[in-house]
């Protein structure tokens, strides 16, 4: 079986070293860039499996890196980086990454997060399939998503919970089949707020009103639904 590869990313040559010396160790195959623009041709040629990018680059913000690679894949991104302010991780999340580690670090638990991040198993893939509800069109092959004609930006979990919510589009969705589908692996307990907040972000770029959800609705005490206009 192939090993699963890594983009490493970080301008810190001791950091590199180490963190490639025992990712391979782990049995991952490795490649490294020090710059922005170097992640994103290596991502261009290679198309890794999972990217661990700093932030504080030397050319590319790691932000923007990760905002060009999220427009066109939903590869898994774990952003490793110094800035540990709220705000930071905020839009580092809100710009696509799938998870976000605080240097200083140890690395049995990036490791985890690794092995946490390749577990999630997409959701299955119909060859062309498109969804049009309103004035939503989900082309689920290419990972995009258009609101009256305009392109959304989403991340891998926002699309993966409004694809969800499509393809119920009408019916209720208690939060323990959204909890299952998006984390199967379990990383989620079941009392965690993160669906209420992927919900809340999603509502934020579909322009739903938070008193008067357009799009996803909640059903109080079960879950939540796709509307389907005009039902």
């Amino acid at each position: 079986m192939k090993a699963c590869q890594i983009l490493l990313v970080d301008d810190d040559p001791d950091i590199l070293r180490i963190l490639k010396d025992n990712l391979e160790l782990d049995g991952y195959g490795v490649r490294t860039a020090t710059t922005g623009r170097g992640a994103l041709r290596l991502f261009g040629s290679d198309r890794p499996d999972l990217i661990i990018l700093d932030l504080s680059l030397p050319d590319i913000d790691g932000i923007q890196v990760c905002r060009s690679i999220r427009e066109k894949s939903p590869t898994p991104i774990i952003m490793l980086t110094a800035r540990d302010r709220v705000p930071d991780k905020v839009l580092g999340l809100e710009t696509g990454a799938d998870d976000y580690v605080v240097k200083p670090f140890d690395y049995l638990e990036l490791s985890a997060r690794v092995r946490a991040c390749l577990r999630r198993k997409p959701i299955p893939v119909c060859a062309n399939e498109v969804l049009e509800i309103g004035d939503l069109k989900i082309d689920v092959a290419r990972n995009t998503v258009w609101k009256a004609r305009k392109k959304i930006s989403l991340t891998q979990r926002q699309f993966r919970l409004l694809l969800l919510l499509a393809r119920n589009a009408g019916k209720v969705l208690e939060r323990r089949a959204i909890r299952m589908a998006l984390w199967p692996q379990g990383e989620l307990y079941k009392d965690s707020r993160a669906i209420d907040v992927h919900v809340q972000h999603l509502r934020s770029k579909l322009g739903d009103k938070p008193a008067k959800p357009e799009y996803i609705k909640t059903v109080q005490g079960v879950g939540y639904m796709l509307a389907v206009p005009g039902e």
